[in-house]
């Protein structure tokens, strides 16, 4: 099901991409010298399409390490979770342990429900 639904919306996405490209071949110069219009430093003629992909894939980029350094407090928060989980695991197991060396029933161990 999963497989469908992303071929349902991935081929009308590249389908769309590819008419963009086509459409758009002409060639641009791009520059990265902001004081020499005429001769700059550096210049690559690239076509149009491509610097509008590469922005795209950039801001994807961008924005996913971005929402990865969000999600760092909720990753450290079940990381906590996780060790306080094995802790009280491990003390319950320790508990039920001694509980049955000694003779004492399970159940005077738990709370009441």
């Amino acid at each position: 099901m999963r497989r469908v639904l992303a071929w349902i919306v991935l081929a009308p996405v590249a389908t769309v991409a590819l008419l963009f490209a086509v459409a758009n071949r002409n060639w641009v110069r791009v520059s990265f010298d902001p004081f020499s219009a005429e001769a700059p430093a550096y210049a690559a003629d690239l076509p149009t399409f491509l610097i509008i992909f590469i922005a795209l894939i950039l801001g994807v980029i961008i924005g996913g390490i971005s929402v990865w350094f969000g999600k760092i407090h909720w990753r450290m928060a079940a990381h906590r979770a996780e060790k306080e989980n094995a802790r009280l695991k491990a003390e319950k197991a320790e508990a039920e342990f001694r509980a049955h060396e000694t003779g004492i029933a399970t159940r005077q161990l738990l709370p009441p429900r």
